[in-house]
């Protein structure tokens, strides 16, 4: 699929069994069910990552199976965001940069991921974000930062994460900080509200709620609708890429919803399925 604007729009994984059922068509061998999922939306969120990484030649099949044009994000490993002191996680970080990279182009945002009740120090946070690379591989590296101590997100937070150029996840879940202050050159958004009794996940009026914001985001501006921790700042000359996922909830139902929203948005496969 081709993005519009910079525009993404996707879903966490693409191994689960209930997909079997009413996203994969019956009879897909479970080895294709990436080639599949990556021609009916334009990015996939790899959770697996967050529990252990993969070796560099898994990551370059993946690469492989997935069309031009195609972005992977991804969680980075727990082990990493649960050390007690994540300053001395340099060693850690530059071995799973160093193998995720083998996706090469279709290496996206990379996600870090601080659980409930992780208290989190300043002064040490600080100097883990001084440790995130920048680059690999000659390629820019993009970084989201998903800190869901609510007692830790503040405007100090944010002028971090601004300092360094990277992204904070907006959520529109009440289980998880919700903000929607734009601190970096893309957004990230996860969408957590799926409901199993809409075939969409989201009714129709919510999801062109949301095409409108995503649109609104990638040319510059920010939605005036959602939640935030600061003032706006002024809207951007140029746009930005904009990365919507539907995750967790009602998760058989998140193919679908991200499916009607690529359709809202007028986006159409650039590759199809071929059985």
């Amino acid at each position: 699929m081709e993005s519009t604007d910079g525009i993404r729009i996707g879903i966490g994984g693409w191994t689960y069994v209930p997909w079997r059922n009413n996203f994969y068509p019956a009879g897909l061998v479970q080895r294709r069910e990436l080639e599949f999922a990556s021609r009916h939306v334009t990015a996939i969120e790899i959770n697996g990552t967050y529990y252990g990484t993969q070796k560099p030649a898994t990551y370059a099949k993946w690469r492989d199976e997935t069309p031009e044009g195609f972005l992977f994000s991804a969680k980075a490993p727990k082990r990493i965001m649960a050390s007690r002191i994540l300053a001395k996680t340099g060693p850690q970080i530059d071995d799973f940069i160093g193998g995720i990279a083998e996706l090469g182009r279709k290496l996206g945002p990379l996600v870090w991921q601080f659980e409930q009740g992780k208290k989190i120090d300043a002064d040490d946070f600080a100097a883990f974000l001084a440790l995130l690379p920048k680059s690999a591989d000659g390629r820019a590296l993009r970084h989201v930062l998903d800190v869901r101590d609510r007692t830790f997100v503040d405007a100090d937070f944010l002028t971090l994460a601004q300092r360094h150029g990277m992204a904070t996840v907006f959520t529109d879940s009440d289980d998880y900080p919700s903000f929607a202050d734009v601190t970096a050159d893309f957004v990230y958004a996860r969408l957590m509200r799926t409901q199993s009794g809409i075939a969409t996940g989201y009714p129709a009026k919510e999801l062109k709620a949301w095409a409108e914001r995503a649109q609104l985001w990638a040319a510059g501006g920010e939605p005036d609708d959602l939640p935030r921790i600061a003032a706006p700042a002024s809207a951007l000359a140029t746009g930005r890429d904009v990365f919507l996922y539907f995750i967790s909830a009602a998760k058989e139902r998140n193919p679908a919803a991200a499916m009607a929203l690529l359709h809202e948005l007028k986006l159409a496969p650039a590759e199809t399925f071929r059985p």
